[in-house]
């Protein structure tokens, strides 16, 4: 599975959607067998031709190619090809993008019962995008996803009942659905379970697990884990303070994206080495989108010397 985190929904920051890549080429003989029974209109060879291109596995990236073979194998019922056709028109990769497109062969593979395209479905709801919004209509497409054990429905399940959304809120639920989802090592059910326990939210305040998952997330490559910790060293919680530690988990986050964790360097930089033009440009270029998404800035009432910029994260 290759998964797409890097978009959001509109009210819960980590919603998100994924595509299924599964059945990796290895060889450039692999495609060449493949594309002739494609050529003799072999559906899941379709898909996997498709899937070569879309990957750069054993032929270049090409998603205008990933997009032609994934029609021909959708056309002829696959729900595979279907939901990653959808990923492309909504992304515009290969195809002009098209969330209507996308709603449309995400819908004929979640009609097949394909977990991922349910995901995905319950997402453009969630999001309102090439449909009504609807976070009723989103809760029923994860469901039926989260109910075949797929992580990301799971997780994006948890989600819903976390923020009261479609659903009456309920933590506990939330904390189950995570608890499933981070079971199969899916990260963003981990950084998720992490930020409840952080807050004891649904279940005693417990920093040592929020830790323990926040760190397991970062060393699978979440920004937004990574950034966590770089917090909670900036202000001992949990551990022992330390602007060294918070430095290198702010670096890593950033470097993966992270617009918290850039934001957040600028101010350790500031405070270690005394490198305020860094942090005053950071600010100016990251803040509003930061604040948009952590409401609750946190100052130097948490313990570190006051200044122009303030660490954000922590709290939602």
């Amino acid at each position: 599975m290759l998964l797409s985190f890097a978009i959001y929904c509109a009210a819960i920051p980590k919603c998100r959607p994924e595509e299924l890549f599964d059945h990796a080429l290895k060889t450039p003989a692999d495609v060449s067998n493949l594309v002739e029974k494609a050529k003799g209109g072999d559906a899941e060879a379709q898909f996997r031709v498709g899937l070569a291109y879309d990957m750069g596995k054993g032929v270049p990236c090409d998603h205008e190619q990933a997009a032609s073979w994934y029609k021909k194998a959708a056309d002829r019922g696959n729900p595979g090809a279907q939901n990653n056709l959808g990923g492309l028109y909504e992304r515009g990769l290969g195809v002009t993008q098209s969330d209507t497109e996308a709603v449309r062969w995400y819908a004929r593979a979640a009609a097949e019962g394909l977990p991922a395209a349910q995901n995905n479905l319950g997402f453009m709801y969630a999001e309102g995008r090439g449909v009504t919004q609807s976070d009723q209509s989103a809760v029923f497409w994860y469901r039926k996803a989260a109910d075949k054990g797929y992580a990301a429905g799971e997780t994006n399940l948890g989600l819903m009942y976390s923020t009261g959304r479609g659903v009456p809120a309920d933590p506990k639920q939330a904390i189950k659905l995570y608890r499933k989802a981070a079971k199969s090592g899916f990260v963003p059910a981990e950084f998720e379970l992490g930020q409840l326990y952080f807050h004891g939210t649904g279940t005693p305040q417990n920093l040592s697990e929020a830790i323990q998952l926040f760190r397991k997330a970062a060393e699978h490559g979440s920004g937004e884990a990574q950034s966590q910790l770089g917090f909670v060293y900036s202000y001992g919680r949990g551990v022992p303070q330390d602007y060294s530690q918070a430095e290198q988990w702010y670096r890593l986050a950033a470097a993966n994206g992270s617009l918290e964790g850039r934001h957040n360097l600028a101010v350790v930089l500031a405070l270690l080495h005394g490198d305020h033009d860094a942090g005053n440009i950071v600010e100016a270029e990251a803040a509003p989108t930061l604040r948009s998404q952590s409401p609750a800035s946190i100052t130097s009432d948490d313990g570190l010397p006051a200044g122009r910029l303030s660490l954000l994260g922590g709290k939602r």
